[in-house]
């Protein structure tokens, strides 16, 4: 019995998250455009289409054969105008030879076992031609359904290709002209999100840097710079869907059904910039994480610089975050969340001082302190590219970091922080002096 419960709370706990997902959908639909609207537009005009396509063949041409028609419009109410020209293609070439070649067999045979027996492997082994894309698979189920209906004559087979063509037609003029669908907006809101969890990464980054931290918490921060990646391929599969919807569908049309114009949507220059930041960030969090290995030689920087550069990272995360509330539309963080460049100046060339005081000594953790200013550098040319770089004559300081008089901006730190001796910093240094021993 207690097998028997267990499966039903299961059951039940299944039943109930579809429940709340099936919900959810239905709330997002009634809320405003986005992907559950689409969804519903798109299965609407499929339901229509093929509705249309049953009347033109089944009711004003009364065709025996006006099941064809329906079947194909309704399959062929794609994502996309192009992709449903494309598919339509595809989808009618391979009926034509499911269509034939079912035909031919029944003809030579004069029975149905054995003509599916010989035609069936040669049309599975053609339907995974890369000509035929996802369509192939129809060679075979139209050579099923023509066979298994009994009719087969040259009659019968014009009439099937002739209503295949029918519902092509009616499927691709319906996607077209009803609704076209145009995918704009999942490019913006992918910018958005790319650029949001960039920040939030470089912010988690600054927070662990200003308390204990060791090689656990940098494998953390590395794999969530690493899940950045997944973003950016969603960003690219967007955009792809984004040129893909623009192609063959009628300006007029876009216009009538307030579909946004392509110059709504971010540049690819965009996508491009922000897949650099992508790769900044890992490279930064990679660094940390050799510095935090016991094994390794590298050290990290500690103290008062180390806190430095936790605020240089959180200041960075800030104006990644309002760059998602512009990529998003405007309607995020205001602009007064973005870092100021006075104050950032000068906190970059506390920093600089820092890298120069540490080679001087000739400390070990100058070429880590050296290496994670240049990423961060980086960083902020990427994410801030109408401000000046803050190495923008590339002149090398001490173990050869640039350092430029046109430095990132920002809000000043903390007196604390920049404090050398505030107890803060020495007791956050000894802690990883002890954690590292």
């Amino acid at each position: 019995m207690t097998g028997v419960s267990d499966a039903a709370v299961r059951l039940r706990d299944v039943v109930r998250r579809e429940a709340s997902a099936a919900g959810e959908a239905v709330r997002g639909a009634v809320r405003g455009p986005g992907r559950e609207r689409d969804l519903v537009k798109q299965s609407l005009k499929a339901a229509g289409a093929g509705l249309l396509a049953w009347l033109v063949a089944g009711v004003w041409m009364d065709d025996p054969m006006a099941l064809m028609a329906p079947w194909v419009a309704v399959v062929l109410v794609q994502a996309t105008v192009y992709s449903s020209v494309r598919q339509a293609a595809q989808q009618f070439a391979a009926i034509c030879v499911g269509t034939l070649l079912a035909s031919g067999a029944q003809a030579l045979t004069d029975n149905t076992t054995v003509a599916l027996a010989v035609s069936l492997p040669p049309l599975m082994l053609l339907a995974n031609w890369p000509r035929f894309g996802a369509q192939g698979i129809y060679t075979a189920t139209t050579a099923v359904f023509i066979l298994a209906s009994g009719t087969v004559s040259e009659y019968a087979v014009a009439h099937r290709l002739g209503q295949a063509a029918l519902g092509a037609v009616i499927g691709v003029a319906v996607n077209a002209l009803v609704f076209p669908p145009v995918h704009l907006r999942d490019v913006r809101e992918n910018l958005a999100a790319l650029a949001e969890e960039t920040g939030d990464v470089l912010h988690t980054v600054a927070e662990g840097l200003r308390q204990e931290w060791d090689e656990q918490s940098a494998a953390d921060w590395t794999n969530a710079a690493a899940r950045l990646r997944y973003r950016v391929e969603a960003l690219r599969s967007a955009r792809a869907w984004s040129r893909e919807s623009l192609r063959l569908t009628y300006t007029p049309l876009r216009a009538l059904h307030r579909v946004p114009p392509a110059s709504t949507v971010p540049p690819e220059e965009e996508d491009r910039r922000w897949g650099h930041i992508a790769d900044n960030v890992t490279a930064l969090t990679r660094t940390l994480a050799v510095t935090a290995d016991e094994h390794r030689t590298p050290a990290p920087p500690e103290g008062p610089v180390l806190l430095r550069y936790a605020r240089l990272l959180e200041l960075i995360g800030d104006a990644c975050r309002v760059e998602a509330g512009r990529l998003a539309g405007g309607n995020g963080r205001s602009e007064r969340g973005r870092p100021t460049r006075e104050a950032m100046e000068d906190l970059h060339r506390r920093l600089q001082e820092g890298l120069r005081e540490h080679a001087r000594r000739g400390s070990e953790t100058a070429a880590v302190l050296g290496t994670l200013l240049l990423q961060a550098e980086n960083l902020w040319a990427e994410t801030m590219p109408d401000d000046d770089s803050p190495a923008e004559d590339g002149s090398p300081v001490a173990d050869g970091s640039p350092a430029g008089r046109g430095s990132p901006a920002g809000d000043d730190m903390g007196d604390d922080e920049g404090d050398a001796d505030h107890p803060k910093a020495a007791q956050s240094a000894e802690h990883r002096r002890v954690s590292r021993r």
